[in-house]
């Protein structure tokens, strides 16, 4: 965090603010269009989930065998990748990282959106919405989907209070800004939520502090939100699904494809928005670096989840492993080591693909090849007979396909709806990162002068006709 005694004095940075500013004043021709487009698509999803309610959760594909299904498999890749912007935020101003200030907003933002759609994907996937409900004035305390649904609401209200604290400071320059620009409405939102900011020292203290502590919790709790949501299916009784290496498998897969998204959604903004001032390509190749170690953890984890139940040959296991390694997901399964493991990994890794396009295309790959892979892991052991031994279908429809392409455009539609209202830059945090590193040089520059005197000192040199030299002379003031 930055220290806020030494930055009483911040000095403003105006391109800045006027690019944080940028898509709320001046969005472009494109905007609303793009919006008008994703509305479509929403709606279309929304259309086909009330095509399900009147039809059954057969007309999303299910049936006896496949009884989780698609929807699940939404709702662990959508709250999952919310975890990557959350939890890299969080990590980086623990660290005091100063590359991550043009990043931040961006980052947690993502992480709210996601969130949101994904635990909304419970909705569709329980057929009788109403049903919900029963979570709150009937829990069942021995039921993970009841730990799952505190989970993932703590986790949520954390997001959101992460999201906003540091945007405090920020919407108090959007209020003067909007209401120099004639946007009073928006002004006075503005002007409320910013809680009557004034960029006093006391108020940066005690904002620092609070950031701190969410900072700490979110980590904890995203963790936790994975390992929940992995129980639900360990401690069922499928093959396959009843693994005790599934809690950190989730997880790792959800920091994975949540830095993968990070990655797409801050390749996208600063190219929309133009904003590649700010956040440059090392931006993109850095997160890249984030990425690898969560993709090597994860392929270990791979194999460390196939490789037991593979060699024991229990007859459930080894049945659903058949198919997934060598039968009819196989395909997928294998579609997903290679393009989701194998290509991001080697992207990064090798210096002529370590580039700001090439990162982004992993990101891309990475994101899409873990919804194959936890629709494999969900629908394979789901359709697996324990009596008969015999796999059933499932098969997508139209309104799982819908309800599913919905949830993905929802995130762009948000995110540019948020946009529309909040700066997308950390304003305030990029201006105290630019004052400390102002300082550091200031405070560096001095002490190589101390040096330099008490060297001379020492070497019994005189002070007075090594300045009056160095004033003199050109190579004076070098050997200075």
């Amino acid at each position: 965090m930055t220290n806020t005694e030494e930055l009483s004095d911040v000095p403003e940075l105006p391109d800045v603010r006027a690019a944080s500013m940028r898509p709320v004043l001046k969005p472009g021709r494109w905007y609303w269009p793009v919006v008008g487009a994703l509305v479509a698509v929403v709606a279309v999803g929304v259309v086909a989930w009330v095509t399900q309610l009147h039809e059954g959760l057969g007309a999303a594909g299910y049936n006896n065998h496949a009884f989780w299904a698609i929807y699940i498999a939404d709702v662990v890749t959508f709250i999952g990748v919310s975890y990557g912007g959350a939890v890299v935020s969080a990590i980086l101003r623990l660290t005091g990282a100063s590359w991550r200030a043009p990043l931040t907003r961006i980052a947690e933002a993502t992480a709210v959106v996601t969130v949101i759609i994904g635990g909304s994907f419970i909705i569709p996937h329980l057929g009788r919405p109403e049903r919900i409900l029963e979570l709150i004035y009937r829990p069942n305390l021995s039921s993970p989907i009841f730990w799952d649904f505190v989970a993932v609401s703590t986790y949520a209200f954390a997001s959101i209070v992460f999201f906003f604290l540091p945007l405090m400071p920020d919407l108090a320059m959007a209020r003067d800004r909007l209401t120099a620009a004639n946007r009073p409405r928006l002004a006075r939102l503005c002007g409320t939520l910013s809680c009557r900011w004034q960029a006093k020292p006391s108020q940066r203290r005690r904002l620092d502090g609070a950031i701190g502590l969410v900072a700490i919790m979110v980590i904890p709790l995203a963790v936790s939100v994975h390992s929940v949501l992995s129980w639900a299916f360990t401690l069922t009784s499928r093959p396959w699904w009843h693994e005790s290496i599934w809690a950190p498998y989730f997880v790792v897969a959800a920091l994975y494809s949540g830095i993968a998204l990070v990655i797409i959604v801050v390749a996208v903004m600063r190219r929309i928005w133009g904003l590649k001032a700010f956040i440059t390509d090392r931006h993109l190749v850095r997160l890249g670096f984030i990425l690898a170690p969560f993709g090597a953890a994860y392929l270990y984890l791979t194999i460390a989840d196939f490789l037991p139940g593979s060699y024991v040959g229990e007859n459930g296991v080894a049945n659903v492993f058949a198919q997934v390694l060598a039968g009819r997901y196989a395909l997928w399964f294998w579609l997903f080591v290679f393009a989701g493991l194998i290509v991001p990994l080697l992207i990064i890794a090798l210096p002529w693909t370590r580039r700001a396009p090439f990162i982004v295309t992993a990101a891309a790959l990475v994101v899409g090849s873990l919804w194959i892979k936890r629709m494999v892991m969900v629908v394979a052991p789901a359709n697996y007979g324990r009596v008969s031994g015999v796999f059933g279908s499932y098969h997508f429809t139209w309104i799982s396909a819908c309800v599913t392409l919905a949830g993905v455009a929802a995130i762009p539609l948000l995110l540019l709806l948020v946009f529309r209202v909040v700066p997308i830059l950390s304003v305030t945090e990029m201006e105290e990162m630019a004052a400390r590193k102002e300082q550091e040089a200031m405070r560096e520059g001095a002490d190589r002068a101390l040096a330099e005197i008490e060297r001379r000192h020492d070497a019994g040199e005189s002070l007075d006709v090594q300045v009056e030299e160095a004033e003199m002379t050109p190579v004076g003031r070098a050997d200075a």
